[in-house]
This record gives structure tokens, C-alpha cells and sequence, in this order.
């Protein structure tokens, strides 16, 4: 009996084990669009996995906020001619405690480097604190300007915590002033992703 009981218990560990935190495959809004084959030499997907990504908003161009503490990773890429990407990533830490040090150096990047400036060019960051997702979302708009005046390029991003996880849907093209359209698709996806999260993370 007392061998059974011991059997029982190093299977349990080892279940135990093989339940660590992690995102099942397909769990990304876009993974089957990135698996599905396309011939469009324009156009190119990635999917990787690796804890060490860059945080896909990343103001300051060095020293990546949120890369301390992850347990899971997995970053989408959409990358198409003449000027466009997405990307969409979904970041597990350790710990809420974690997530959340993640979100306050996103916005001590928005505060450090909130505005680049390149000759006659700047690229100016504006966030605002979003109500009613997840437990903590920004909105985030990257945009060139000469003087006063929008250029083209910039992106545009959501950014949400909820429990230990930090999401991130990024949009980047040749934008002019920021609009509210212009979030309307990182929005759906936030809101969709923050609904399923839970399944995978820990969730007050």
C-alpha cells in the first residue's frame, strides 16, 4: 500500500510538472493565420516563443521594458510591402507583482523617450489609461511630426495587464493624425485575448 501511495505521489508531481505555466499552441489570436501557407512574397509571418523578445512597444529603443520575469512567451509577427506590421504578444510573468512592474516600465519608457527628435522630425508618444480592460490597459500612439504637423509613419498600440499577464497588440503604417479608428482593430483583439487569458494565467 505504501509503495501505491508513493507511485501515486511522484505522479502527481510529475503531472504537477508537466501542468508549468505555459500558452498552448494556437492560443494567439493570429497563430492560424501565421501557420497558414501564403505565397505572397510581400508578406511575411513569425512565431516565436523565446522569453527574451523584445517587448513589441518599445519607446526607447534600447533596454525593452517588461523582459524581467517572464515564465512564457510567444510574440506574432505580420510584416507586409510597402510599410505595415502587427504584432501580437502575449507575456506571462511570475508573478502579478511582475506584470505589474512590467506596465510601469512601459510607462516610464512613454515618459523617458515620449518624443525623438530626427533633424526636422520627432517621433512623440501619447498614452492614455484605458477603462473597463483587464485590470490595468493603455492606449498608445507613436507618430512622426514636423513642427505641429502629422507625417507619415507611426503606430498605434494596446496594451493590457490582466492578472500575470501582459498583452500587447501593435499596429504600425503610414498613419497620419492620430484618429480613434485607428485602434478600433488593436482594441477588438485586446478585448477578445483579455476575455481567454485567464485560461493560462492567474487571475484575480
Amino acid at each position: 500500500m505504501q509503495k501505491i501511495i508513493a507511485l501515486a505521489c511522484a505522479a502527481l508531481v510529475a503531472g504537477t510538472a508537466a501542468a508549468a505555466p505555459g500558452i498552448p499552441r494556437g492560443f494567439l489570436l493570429y497563430e492560424k493565420a501565421a501557420a497558414t501557407k501564403d505565397s505572397d512574397p510581400e508578406t511575411v509571418w513569425k512565431v516565436s516563443d523565446s522569453l527574451k523578445s523584445r517587448f513589441a512597444l518599445n519607446p526607447c529603443g534600447k533596454n525593452a521594458p517588461g523582459g524581467i520575469g517572464r515564465v512564457a512567451a510567444r510574440t506574432v509577427t505580420f510584416t507586409g510591402v510597402p510599410d505595415f506590421m502587427k504584432v501580437e504578444q502575449v507575456l506571462l510573468y511570475g508573478s502579478r507583482a511582475g506584470a505589474e512592474r512590467a506596465m510601469a516600465q512601459v510607462r516610464a519608457a512613454l515618459s523617458a523617450c515620449g518624443a525623438k527628435k530626427d533633424g526636422g522630425s520627432a517621433y512623440r508618444y501619447v498614452s492614455t489609461a484605458v477603462a473597463g480592460l483587464g485590470d490595468d490597459a493603455l492606449k498608445v500612439s507613436g507618430q512622426v511630426y514636423y513642427g505641429r504637423k502629422a507625417g507619415v509613419g507611426g503606430d498605434r498600440s494596446v496594451v493590457v495587464r490582466r492578472g500575470n499577464a501582459v498583452l500587447v497588440y501593435l499596429w504600425a503604417g503610414e498613419y497620419s493624425k492620430p484618429t480613434k479608428r485607428d485602434w478600433a482593430d488593436q482594441m477588438r483583439d485586446a478585448t477578445k485575448m483579455t476575455a481567454k487569458v485567464c485560461a493560462i494565467a492567474t487571475c484575480p
